[in-house]
């Protein structure tokens, strides 16, 4: 055999990777980027029992909807909000952010774009990029698509964990904003306008006042400090962050044995795009809250006592909320009413 085979001209540039590299640690002005492992100290004379929590996640065929638009700057923030929006359920600060990328053939520009929004991810959930894994894989992805996942760690005191277990009958529910669609949802999404009805991502909707794809690649809200600000303040005796499985899944989740939730209907105005949907796509009232957010990223449970702070304090910072529900001894675990 006379053809000379080399790692490159099999598709994998590892010294492309190696640029990568050094415009990750340019970006995050960190010399620790591109160790083996990454390392962070704990001050331990900050806690007295902590816990370590953490949980990964990706973005989902929202990528899709990316790499079809060539943008590729808030997909990164996505990845960061999956992970932590899912460790502040238990009250954990977060400390650091791993990234996996992988790509069917390494593009220096978009990679940079996707560490971008990753890097802006970290900054709102007040974390760092610690390190991360970047796999170039022809054969397995196609040129000009990559996939996305994200590992977060974060710390909380043990004895100040939030589980749901000091949750109450006549409770309060608050429901934060959401920004949108944010990760979830995004295959019924695409098979509805994309696939079905043909729509173009830059078709102009007059119910969304802006193009498709703009109400579409809106970033995840991340919602690290509402809560914190909040913790300092009031009592937070449940967090449920409303990703896939919408209300039905989520929120049952935090919910001790004997208790439900009453949802107010009406309590929030749900966004445009969540009643196009449903409109276009004939769907019942119980798919849309079992699949979507509409419109609440995150539900805290509360004292009623601590309601107008809870309001208050979040309505300074600018933070969408509202009074959607109540803790009740019921067999249903949501119900509306």
């Amino acid at each position: 055999m006379s053809k000379k085979y080399t790692y490159k001209n099999a598709g994998v540039d590892v010294e492309k990777a190696d640029k990568f590299v050094d415009i990750i640690k340019k970006l995050t002005k960190s010399k620790e980027i591109g160790k083996f492992s990454g390392l962070y100290e704990i001050d331990f004379s900050l806690y007295k029992n902590p816990v370590l929590v953490s949980s990964t996640d990706g973005v989902g065929t929202k990528l899709k909807i990316a790499q079809a638009k060539n943008i590729h700057n808030t997909v990164g923030i996505d990845l960061v909000a999956m992970c932590a929006n899912d460790i502040l359920c238990l009250g954990a600060k977060p400390l650091f952010f791993l990234d996996y990328l992988s790509f069917g053939k390494l593009n220096l520009k978009i990679a940079e774009e996707l560490i971008k929004g990753i890097i802006k991810g970290c900054e709102e959930a007040e974390c760092i990029l610690l390190g991360g894994e970047t796999a170039e894989m022809p054969g397995f992805y196609s040129e000009g698509e990559y996939d996305m996942a994200g590992f977060i760690v974060g710390i909380v005191e043990k004895d100040k964990i939030i589980d749901g277990s000091k949750i109450n009958s006549d409770d309060i529910v608050l429901g934060l904003a959401s920004s949108g669609l944010h990760s979830n949802g995004y295959s019924l999404v695409r098979k509805l306008f994309l696939e079905d009805l043909k729509f173009s991502l830059d078709e102009e909707i007059p119910e969304l006042k802006a193009p498709l794809y703009c109400e579409l690649l809106k970033p995840t809200k991340i919602y690290v400090k509402y809560i914190f600000h909040l913790l300092r303040k009031i009592e937070i005796k449940g967090i449920a962050h409303i990703t896939g499985g919408g209300f039905y899944i989520n929120i049952p989740r935090i919910l001790p044995k004997n208790l439900g939730v009453e949802i107010f209907e009406g309590s929030w105005e749900i966004p445009p795009i969540f009643l196009l949907i449903k409109k276009l796509g004939n769907i019942s009232h119980f798919e849309m809250f079992k699949t979507f957010n509409m419109g609440i990223g995150m539900i805290i449970i509360i004292s009623e006592k601590d309601k107008d702070i809870a309001l208050n304090e979040l309505k300074n910072l600018h933070c969408k909320a509202f009074v959607i529900g109540k803790v009740k001894e019921q067999k249903e675990k949501i119900k509306f009413v």
